[in-house]
């Protein structure tokens, strides 16, 4: 790959990254926690990514995030409040930049008409004009009123001792990437007591002026405590390469050290990093291309620790389809270790005591390998969360609603293959919150409740799994509507005994849909089986809480990893079953007087005061049962999302780690199974799927077939 190619993909990720973090500065913002820091660090987001798009020639984007640097300036100052519809206004143009940050990576255009009617907002509320191009003019005077100038050199202005002299001269490209002097001498004069000048020996007549040539130099004394050749620097991080800087430290100030022995300089250091690129030599400063703070080697400063050393923590970014070959190579080391582990037994080596101690640690080993790898791959839920807040404004906006969005757990962390696979249905679901779920202002407010509306997405870790819930303070479930429109649509029919759970879980039949009219946003009745069906090929179920005038739950329960798995390893009949460990409770043999007849053919199993349904594993799959009865073999407790079970087996073999096959990707999905495995024997063997066995069973028992779209997994 081109090196400055790797170098822009490498932008435009840390332009991602920045943009999250963009539009978390500013929801805090506009929860009320408007501190400086806070604003520093929106303001800092927007201007790292202008600076790289400087650096990479993207003039819209560049156009775009000046003025909208200009207007967080304003509120940096103090100048300007952060009103709440002037944050409403940032998070309108925190959306459009990242809609030309898309349109940069070649991604859909932008909106022009909109991009152009935000920046003029953001130009209106800075109190600045703007240009054609949507992009504030730079004004001819440069040095604010709160400056002082006058025309003496600057050693005169201030005395000598323990003042900092800056002389920078901008250059063409200073002005071409939106950058101006006026900021930059802002920004020193956060840094400390400045006094500063306008050195005006480069002007021309008219006969010689070229608008494209810069002419002024700027010439700086700054004073003060926090004054230092690193602060100064920084004003100048994203600008170094578009002007000329000379930085003259205090008279009797120590100079810098000279480089120990064998230790680079910083300026062949830069020399030698550019050559091994392919870059060439380093650049004179005058030519120097600018290299944004997010594309440095080591982003921002760093920690220093209670002894005065640096602590630097450094990460390197990883192609995604090597982590995946790394994956694929463990799972078969996995499957290879059971398989040694078996041969060594059918060979009669595991009595000796070497061997054994050998195969103990190497299957530690391997357990500790396969951790260590999928801990690459776990990544917080955050960026998938991160997207929402856009959409719910979208959404919003297009129904008249006024909806607040509160998230938890946030760093829940889960495989990188459940995160890639997430987004659809929390978005089919959030939208269904708001367009379904939440009522308008005026409902609300006769209802008793807030005229805005509150939707929540969480996610935690529980029993092995991870679950991510989005409720909402509406209505809730029209249940009365929802069984007439099913009975309309021919789902059930009209004399079906439904309880609340079953009509709640109709809303997933495809093509159902309770809006009056198709709209951009729902009546086509494509959401809630979409997100019932995507849940389902992660391995994991959907259930659904409502109360009327409270509002809805829905609860997504999921695998963390879909690599992966610690299972017991049974026997039923001639077949060989893998039942996730983290849903077992208990293993038991019941007695006669535990057990209850139900029906004509189901049986209940008395488990300290309480009955639960008793499942036959082997009929349950379709396979015939050794004849045994409730009574014989061993009986598995279960819990899952749907409450508790015991599945009766023939026989327990093990505990021992596996590695997941997709069933559904190599032959077709099969009710009660969830994936497959291969064992160390070679053999191939069935995981079980709790959940789908115990909502089969459940519809045999109401004798509801009918609702096999909404309950089987």
């Amino acid at each position: 790959m081109d090196p400055m190619e790797a170098i822009r993909a490498t932008f435009f990720q840390e332009c991602d990254e920045l943009l999250a973090d963009l539009e978390a500065g500013l929801l805090r913002m506009q929860g009320g926690d408007a501190d400086g820091e806070t604003v520093n660090a929106v303001f800092r987001a927007v201007h790292s990514v202008k600076g790289g798009a400087g650096a990479f020639g993207l003039d819209d984007l560049v156009r775009f995030a000046h003025v909208f640097e200009t207007t967080l300036d304003e509120v940096r100052a103090g100048r300007l409040t952060a009103e709440p519809a002037t944050v409403v206004l940032m998070l309108r143009a925190s959306d459009i930049l990242a809609d030309h940050v898309t349109a940069a990576k070649g991604g859909p255009g932008v909106d022009e008409a909109t991009a152009g009617a935000v920046a003029d907002e953001l130009a209106r509320v800075a109190g600045v004009s703007t240009g054609p191009a949507g992009e504030p003019e730079v004004e001819i005077a440069f040095v604010p009123a709160a400056l002082s100038l006058d025309a003496s050199p600057v050693t005169d202005v201030v005395p000598a001792l323990g003042s900092w002299a800056v002389k920078f001269t901008p250059l063409p490209a200073l002005y071409r990437n939106a950058n101006d002097a006026l900021r930059l001498l802002r920004e020193m004069e956060r840094v400390g007591e400045m006094k500063a000048r306008i050195d005006e020996s480069g002007l021309v007549g008219i006969e010689d002026f070229d608008p494209e040539l810069p002419r002024l130099i700027f010439e700086v004394a700054l004073t003060g405590p926090n004054v230092t050749e690193g602060a100064i620097a920084e004003v100048f991080e994203f600008v170094e390469g578009d002007c000329v800087l000379e930085i003259t430290p205090p008279a009797g100030a120590p100079e810098a050290a000279p480089p120990a022995d064998g230790e680079e300089a910083p300026d062949d250091v830069l020399a030698r990093l550019m050559a091994e690129v392919g870059a060439g030599p380093a650049p004179t400063p005058a030519a120097e291309a600018v290299v944004p703070e997010a594309l440095s080697p080591e982003r921002g400063p760093q920690a220093a620790s209670s002894s005065g050393e640096a602590l630097v923590q450094t990460t390197i970014r990883v192609d995604l389809e090597r982590v995946d070959r790394l994956i694929d190579l463990v799972g078969e080391l996995v499957i290879n270790q059971a398989m040694l582990a078996q041969r060594v037994v059918e060979a009669g080596l595991a009595r000796n005591g070497a061997v054994a101690v050998g195969l103990d640690d190497l299957e530690q080993l391997t357990r500790q390998i396969q951790d260590s790898v999928m801990a690459i791959r776990a990544q917080p839920v955050k960026s998938v969360f991160q997207r929402m807040p856009r959409l719910v404004r979208e959404v919003a906006a297009a129904t008249g609603k006024q909806v607040r969005l509160v998230t938890d757990g946030e760093g829940t962390e889960v495989d990188k293959t459940v995160i890639e696979r997430l987004s659809e249905p929390i978005t089919h679901m959030i939208r269904n919150a708001i367009d379904h779920g939440l009522e308008r202002p005026d409902a609300r407010r006769a209802a008793g409740k807030a005229g805005e509306g509150t939707v929540r997405l969480s996610a935690q870790h529980r029993s092995g799994r991870i679950v991510i819930e989005v409720s909402d303070d509406g209505a809730g479930i029209n249940r009365e509507r929802v069984r007439s429109i099913a009975v309309s649509r021919g789902l059930i029919p009209a004399d079906a005994l439904l309880s609340d759970d079953e009509i709640d879980n109709l809303i997933f039949a495809p093509g159902f849909s309770t809006a009056d009219a198709v709209s951009d946003i729902s009546g086509r009745g494509v959401g809630m089986d979409v997100v019932k069906r995507s849940i389902q090929a992660l391995g994991g179920r959907i259930t659904i809480s409502s109360r009327p005038g409270e509002g809805s739950t829905f609860t997504m329960s999921l695998p963390l990893t879909l690599a992966v798995l610690d299972g017991m390893v049974v026997t039923v009949g001639d077949h060989t079953l893998v039942v996730p460990i983290n849903v077992i409770v208990e293993s038991l043999q019941p007695k006669a007087a535990e057990l209850r007849p139900l029906g004509p053919q189901g049986t209940v199993l008395s488990v300290r005061g309480s009955h639960v349904p008793m499942i036959d594993v082997a009929p349950a799959l379709g396979w015939s049962s050794g004849g045994e009865g409730p009574l014989g073999g061993v009986t598995l407790l279960v819990e899952s999302e749907l409450g508790l079970a015991a599945l009766r087996v023939d026989a327990i073999q093990g505990q021992r780690q596996v590695v997941i096959k997709s069933l559904e990707q190599n032959y077709r999905q099969v009710e009660g199974v969830a994936a497959a495995t291969i064992l160390g024997d070679g053999r191939v063997a069935l995981i079980l799927d709790v959940d789908g066995l115990i909502a089969a069973r459940r519809r045999s028992a109401t004798g509801n077939p009918v609702l096999s779209f909404a309950q089987a997994s």
